[in-house]
C-alpha cells in the first residue's frame, strides 16, 4: 500500500454504463462473470461489495462466509471490484483465511465494474460515504479495522441480491450507504420462500 494508492482510492472511478436495480419479481442479469441461473439450478446469494480495505465489505464477507456452510445448496457469491492481486491479499489479511474456500462460495474479481454496472450499481455520492464514518467505530468493537486501500474506489456502491434456481430476483437490496449492512438470513429466507432453518 502506498499513499498514491489511498489517494487514488478517493478518486471518482471511470463512468461505466449502469443498469437498473433488478427488482423482486425480475430476471437477474447474467454477465460473462456472473452466470445467472445457476447451472446445477440452485439458488444464488450475490454480494457486491465495496472496496478492499473498507470495513464495511469486510463484516458483509464475514457474514456471508458465515453464513454459507448452513445452507449448502444454495451458491454464494462475493464480487469484488479491486483488482485481483488486491482482493487475494486482502482476502489473506482476514481472520481465518482459510474459511474463505468453500465448495458453495465464489469469489468473482470484477475490476472493470461490468456486473456492477449490469446490477445497477454505479458510483454514490459525497454522503454515501462520509456519512457512514461513524459507523466505522462500532465496528473496531467487532475487531474490525479500516485496512489498506490498494486498488478500488471507495464512490462504488455496493449490493446484495437473492435469485432463485430460475434467475429470478426473490431479495434485492442496493445499499443505501456505505454502512448499510446486509442481512444474508433475511435474503435466504426470501429466496427460500420462508422455508430456511
Amino acid at each position: 500500500m502506498t499513499w498514491q494508492s489511498e489517494f487514488w482510492s478517493w478518486m471518482s472511478p471511470p463512468s461505466v454504463q449502469t443498469a437498473e436495480t433488478p427488482g423482486v419479481g425480475q430476471q437477474a442479469p447474467s454477465t460473462p462473470k456472473i452466470s445467472i441461473p445457476a447451472q446445477d439450478g440452485q439458488p444464488t446469494i450475490v454480494s457486491f461489495l465495496r472496496h478492499c480495505g473498507c470495513p464495511f465489505a469486510e463484516k458483509t464477507f464475514l457474514n456471508l462466509r458465515e453464513i454459507a456452510p448452513a445452507h449448502p445448496n444454495m451458491h454464494f457469491i462475493a464480487v469484488s471490484h479491486s483488482d485481483q492481486e488486491s482482493t487475494d491479499r486482502w482476502l489473506a489479511s482476514l481472520p481465518e483465511p482459510s474459511k474463505n474456500t468453500q465448495p458453495n462460495m465464489q469469489i468473482v474479481v470484477d475490476a472493470e465494474r461490468e456486473a456492477y454496472a449490469a446490477w445497477g450499481l454505479g458510483t454514490s455520492s459525497f454522503w454515501h460515504v462520509l456519512g457512514s464514518i461513524p459507523g466505522v467505530s462500532k465496528l473496531k468493537e467487532d475487531g474490525i479495522n479500516v485496512r489498506s486501500t490498494e486498488s478500488g474506489s471507495r464512490w462504488q456502491t455496493a449490493g446484495n441480491f437473492g435469485v432463485d434456481g430460475q434467475g429470478i430476483v426473490k431479495w434485492s437490496r442496493k445499499d443505501q450507504g456505505a454502512d448499510d449492512m446486509p442481512d444474508f438470513k433475511e435474503g435466504v429466507d426470501k429466496v427460500l420462500g420462508g422455508k430456511s432453518a
